[in-house]
């Protein structure tokens, strides 16, 4: 008996829909990224371009962008040394203005040459001729001295800072009962001018007296004039951020 003929499968129409669908999922990836990519962040941008400016010594305008937006993108470090630099700019500025108070209260003595104020690093020094201060040889102050340094200790009160209090001699022998040498004289002398200022209302925890004897001469000891510039009080307010201590590990 013949076989039966089998039937061919019908054709199906509808198969072109499957590809199409494909196509469209690809074309609608493709144009998503296509817009991730073409978003920037705007404040990276601006980052970069600042960045770019200086690298190529180019002064870029920053009228343009949020300085807030800016220092949310920067790295943590970045951020900690600009509020550094900051804090170090603003305390500058203050000790200048202390500088300035200064020379302006004692600017008799300043002409005079009798008085410096000279401001550095470390924070603002007055430097006093021991003669304004003290008879030869002698720690106590004298009554002049009282009127120059109570003058100094107003500006001092109010003010926050740290201040040391450095005795200088020249390097002239001294040995009696009170000083057996230029140690205990510079010393004593820096601690003569700490007991006014605290009773003038300066806090006593703000002070530090040191003595260097004549082992920080300013001028040549060739001289008397050399002598007596080298005989000084030198006080020093000093500054509020102190340099960062770097700990040296034992090998």
């Amino acid at each position: 008996m013949a076989r039966k003929k089998f039937d061919e499968q019908t054709e199906n129409h509808e198969r072109w829909l499957i590809s199409y669908a494909d196509l469209i999922t690809l074309l609608f990836a493709f144009f998503v990224v296509m817009y991730a990519i073409s978003v920037v962040n705007e404040g990276k941008y601006k980052v970069f371009s600042v960045s770019l400016g200086d690298a190529f010594s180019r002064k870029t305008s920053t009228s343009s962008y949020d300085p807030g937006q800016v220092q949310a993108i920067l790295p943590i470090p970045t951020v900690l040394a600009k509020r550094r630099m900051d804090a170090l700019k603003r305390e500058k500025e203050n000790l200048t203005r202390l500088a300035r108070d200064l020379s302006s209260t004692l600017a008799p003595l300043v002409r005079e040459g009798k008085v410096r104020v000279t401001q550095n690093s470390r924070g603002v020094t007055v430097e006093i001729n021991a003669s304004v201060l003290f008879d030869p040889g002698e720690a106590r102050l004298t009554p002049e001295s009282d009127e120059a340094l109570r003058a100094l200790a107003v500006t001092l009160r109010n003010d926050p800072h740290a201040v040391q209090v450095e005795g200088h001699t020249d390097p002239t022998p001294i040995a009696n009962q009170l000083f057996p040498s230029n140690w205990e004289l510079s010393a004593v002398r820096a601690g003569s001018v700490v007991r006014l200022f605290i009773d003038s209302g300066v806090a006593p925890e703000r002070l530090t007296v040191v003595g260097h004897g004549a082992n920080i001469p300013v001028a040549s000891n060739a001289t008397a004039e050399g002598k007596a510039r080298n005989r000084r009080v030198a006080v020093t307010i000093l500054s509020a951020l102190p340099d960062t201590t770097t700990e040296i590990p034992t090998r």
